[in-house]
C-alpha cells in the first residue's frame, strides 16, 4: 500500500484545482490530511484515498459556500507570449466548457492517477459512470481543441 504521506502532492493539485489559490489549496489539503489522520476507525473500514479525497472534496465544497470566488480577467494574457502559453490558453479554455464534475473525474485519473473504483467512491458514482464521464470528457475536449 502506498504510503499516505506520498500523496500530499496529488491531494493538494486536487485542491489547487477546486479553489485556485496557493495558499487556500495548502490549507485544505493539511486539514484534509488533519481530518484523515484524527478519523482512524473509519479510515480502516475502506480505502483509505478514496476517503482522503472525498474529505478534501468536502472542504473544498465548504469553502466555496463559504464565499464567492471571482475569476481572473480573460484580457490577463497578453499577446506577447510564447506559443507555448496560447496552447496552455488553449486547453484551459477547452477545460472550462467542461462541467465541473467532468473536470473532476479527469483531474482524478490522468492527473493525480487514481484507479476509477477510488474516482466512483470519491464522485459516489459508479464505476460505468466513471468510464461513460472520462470517455465523453476527452471527446469533449478533442472536438474542442481540433477547432482551434
Amino acid at each position: 500500500m502506498r504510503k499516505i504521506e506520498e500523496q500530499y502532492d496529488k491531494l493538494y493539485r486536487y485542491c489547487y484545482s477546486k479553489v485556485k489559490d496557493v495558499y487556500l489549496a495548502e490549507d485544505i489539503t493539511q486539514e484534509a490530511f488533519l481530518k484523515y489522520f484524527e478519523s482512524a476507525g473509519y479510515r480502516e473500514m475502506g480505502k483509505p484515498m478514496a476517503y482522503l479525497y472525498t474529505v478534501a472534496r468536502n472542504l473544498c465544497m465548504d469553502e466555496f459556500r463559504r464565499k464567492k470566488h471571482e475569476r481572473l480577467p480573460d484580457d490577463l494574457y497578453s499577446d506577447s507570449y510564447e506559443e507555448k502559453i496560447l496552447d496552455r490558453l488553449d486547453i484551459e479554455m477547452a477545460l472550462d466548457e467542461l462541467t465541473p464534475d467532468e473536470r473532476e473525474i479527469l483531474l482524478l485519473r490522468f492527473a493525480d492517477e487514481l484507479s476509477v473504483s477510488d474516482i466512483g467512491s470519491i464522485c459516489k458514482i459508479s464505476r460505468f459512470a466513471v468510464y461513460r464521464g472520462i470517455k465523453k470528457s476527452l471527446k469533449k475536449l478533442e472536438r474542442r481543441l481540433s477547432d482551434v
